[in-house]
């Protein structure tokens, strides 16, 4: 379910903070509560609200001096502030509205005003940040396709220059070629991802649950991989005897083919890859686990979030954008499972993917998250 929006209301009148903290509370706000000032930054160390309402007339440090300390603070400055005025101080609304606050509400309160303000402006704030999110996400994306296409098409010109503009010999040949042909599957593996995700972002992408063969696309995709897995001699081996699920099949496909790639990158020489399933009540769980590098604690928070730019390179020095595992949360998500992941340094990775049994599952989480 969605958390409620947290609303800080400051002013010196214990009445009005116990009215206004009722009227939010029974609208579906959850209210926190500061006297004056000093309260303000101290409750802004240890929570950060969706909204601020803030009274101009306090002891110590008024209303003005608290909002322009606010939009001085990198960490506060984006959460927006309505002033809590009496009628008498409207005139001096536009000081406040230079200082940054984005709205008023005039004393005594006018419950439905004041709430459609409110909500309003978490609205404004909503989209603002999914705004921010978007042209984030939208650089992050050029600046893969810049750097990882442009280091695989320098690689497959470099090769294919030598075959072309020399003559090699038959050894030369036989080294090149296959070398060329990995890097051609791995530009085909990363634009696809790089498609795949661009449709997520945009919402042109939705999840057709349908009933899915799991041995037989595991299998497949274990054929698929056979070649990657061969030239570090690792072990692939699957334990999965749950033959039904249901997914969209072209997403879970993808999530299968990113999360068993990704274990054999970070599996070292005649390492291990195992794939296995569990049965719960309701769900299936499919497991992926290597005899690999691991990860350190702080940095598996990092691996499904495209703005931390968390990427290392295999155990061949194989190289990855982080792209991968990003676009496995958002398809297992949208399918209405979960994922996540065990490691320790040195001790191999365990992922987790967790899908419902039944179409009726999915539709269930859907209505629970409403």
């Amino acid at each position: 379910m969605k958390q409620a929006s947290q609303i800080l209301i400051v002013d010196d009148n214990p009445q009005n903070l116990q009215m206004l903290g009722t009227t939010l509370r029974v609208n579906g706000y959850t209210p926190l509560f500061a006297k004056n000032g000093l309260q303000v930054f101290q409750m802004l160390k240890i929570k950060r609200p969706d909204l601020i309402l803030l009274d101009i007339m306090m002891p110590d440090m008024n209303g003005f001096e608290v909002c322009e300390k606010l939009k001085l603070d990198t960490h506060t400055k984006d959460i927006p502030v309505i002033f809590l005025s009496a009628q008498f101080e409207t005139d001096k609304i536009i000081e406040g509205f230079k200082l940054g606050a984005v709205d008023y509400v005039t004393k005594p309160f006018n419950t439905a005003e004041l709430l459609s303000r409110v909500n309003t402006h978490l609205k404004l704030r909503t989209t603002e940040e999914q705004l921010k999110q978007a042209l984030f996400n939208k650089d992050k994306f050029f600046s893969i396709i810049a750097h990882d296409l442009g280091n695989l098409f320098n690689g497959l010109i470099g090769l294919s220059e030598i075959l072309v503009e020399h003559e090699p010999t038959q050894e030369e040949t036989d080294k090149f070629l296959p070398m060329i042909l990995q890097t051609s599957k791995k530009g085909h593996d990363l634009l696809f991802n790089l498609l795949e995700w661009s449709r997520v972002q945009t919402g042109q992408l939705k999840p057709v649950s349908q009933k899915i063969d799991l041995i037989s696309l595991i299998n497949l995709n274990l054929q698929f991989l056979h070649h990657q897995a061969v030239q570090k001699q690792i072990n692939l081996i699957s334990y999965v005897n749950t033959s039904v699920i249901f997914a969209d099949e072209r997403m879970l496909n993808t999530v299968i083919r990113n999360l068993i790639s990704n274990a054999i990158k970070f599996t070292p020489q005649e390492g291990t890859v195992e794939i296995s399933s569990i049965e719960h009540d309701t769900t299936i769980e499919l497991v992926i686990s290597d005899t690999g590098v691991g990860i350190e604690p702080e940095n598996i928070k990092k691996l499904f979030k495209i703005e931390e730019s968390y990427t290392t390179p295999g155990t061949a020095n194989e190289r990855g954008t982080g792209l991968g595992l990003n676009l496995c949360q958002e398809f297992v998500e949208i399918n209405g499972g979960t994922i996540r992941v065990e490691s320790e340094k040195g001790k191999g990775s365990q992922f987790y993917v967790r899908m419902p049994k039944t179409p009726t599952d999915i539709t269930k989480q859907d209505e629970e998250e409403k």
